[in-house]
């Protein structure tokens, strides 16, 4: 019987030699070279670079400045040094995965970026308490005790943040195993699974110090408007901060809950663009954080002041100088 030529092409394939057969990793697709440089790529790459210059002026103008000692301003450092880590963090990952792919750079970019994240959100609680002790014991608030016992707490925070940044690196990651992987390639989903969890328990514990803040900015003001009978004006105050204390517990939801909760519910074959829709807000946060905490600031504000007056200062001198001034 004739053969058609199909059946002849596979007549012919049936007589390929077994030696010459592809293997598994040549018929297996590379998702990598598959992969095309998206908008929300970009904006992660862009919003890393914001991230780095606004958080680098923050911490060089609190560790410069002798006079911004204080416990809030530590705890302010901190955060905007583990926020300027995250910028760096999303700078690297770009590299990783569109200039330099290397498993090695991915694995630091993404566990400098756990690290960075962790110690903010924990020094973002820790500005929290340091507010409620600041007006629960106001006496002895000031202490070198308070000193610290601030020091000691940002330093255990920042260990625990690098030894969860430092487990994708040391085995803990899906980069072999595919199935486990979570919708942040390479943490598996129960590392990410476990890092949402503690975003949101530091959710509930800030809303619960802000509660226990209100009601004690509520009380005093009500005692000092009595004592100085000025209710209303202090009424107002008062609710003015309740309302930029909400505003801010409000801006942290908006940017973490999203991906706390599409972390404990995804996994590897979700869609990409939830992804990339929950992982901005977060980046956002970082961006927000120097001008909620830092910018804001008077004290702060006065060295940024100070440190641009003797730049103009020094600039006009030398543009002054003639040559028969030399």
């Amino acid at each position: 019987m004739a053969l058609n030529d199909s059946e002849v092409g596979l007549e012919v394939v049936l007589e390929i030699d077994p030696l010459l057969q592809l293997s598994p990793a040549q018929i297996t697709p590379d998702p990598l070279a598959a992969a095309v440089m998206t908008p929300w790529d970009v904006a992660l790459c862009v919003s890393g670079a914001l991230i780095c210059c606004e958080n680098a002026i923050v911490v060089v103008t609190i560790f410069s400045s002798s006079s911004l000692r204080a416990p809030m301003f530590l705890l302010i450092g901190s955060l905007a040094w583990a926020d300027f880590l995250a910028g760096v963090g999303l700078l690297l990952h770009f590299l990783s995965r569109w200039c330099m792919p290397s498993e090695v750079l991915e694995l630091g970019s993404v566990g400098l970026l756990v690290t960075a994240l962790s110690a903010s959100v924990f020094s973002l609680l820790g500005i929290t308490l340091d507010r409620f002790l600041s007006l629960h014991r106001a006496l002895t608030y000031g202490s070198r005790r308070t000193h610290t016992h601030t020091r000691c707490a940002l330093a255990a925070g920042w260990a625990l943040a690098g030894l969860q940044g430092a487990l994708p690196a040391l085995g803990w990651n899906c980069l072999d195993d595919g199935p486990s992987c979570s919708v942040v390639r390479p943490l598996t989903r129960v590392h990410l699974a476990t890092l949402c969890g503690s975003f949101l328990l530091a959710l509930a514990l800030m809303l619960q110090l802000n509660t226990w803040i209100c009601q004690v900015v509520m009380r005093h003001s009500h005692q000092i408007a009595l004592q100085r009978h000025t209710l209303p004006s202090a009424r107002t105050h008062a609710r003015r901060r309740v309302h930029t204390l909400a505003f801010i517990l409000a801006t942290f939801a908006s940017c973490w809950v999203p991906f706390a909760l599409y972390g404990l519910l995804g996994d590897a074959s979700s869609p990409t663009l939830y992804t990339y829709a929950t992982l901005v807000p977060v980046t956002g946060n970082s961006l927000l954080n120097p001008l909620i905490y830092a910018y804001r600031n008077t004290h702060i504000q006065r060295v940024l002041r100070q440190a641009c007056c003797c730049c103009l200062l020094n600039t006009s001198h030398r543009n002054t100088h003639t040559p028969s001034d030399v």
